[in-house]
């Protein structure tokens, strides 16, 4: 079964993580080393941003 692509870019994970203070866990373990809280408090920053970008195009 092959991996399914990542729906955000390289750049804005890094850039969510530097913003919630565990890009140092990212840059010395890779993203598996993230605790799950982390990555779901990255998927609730990249919605917030989605919509704030969604709100800003209305």
């Amino acid at each position: 079964m092959s991996r399914r692509k990542g729906f955000m870019s390289d750049r804005l994970k890094e850039e969510i993580a530097k913003e919630l203070g565990f890009y140092d866990v990212v840059q010395s373990e890779g993203w598996g080393g993230i605790k799950s809280r982390d990555a779901g408090n990255m998927v609730k920053k990249a919605i917030e941003m989605a919509q704030q970008e969604l709100s800003r195009k209305q």
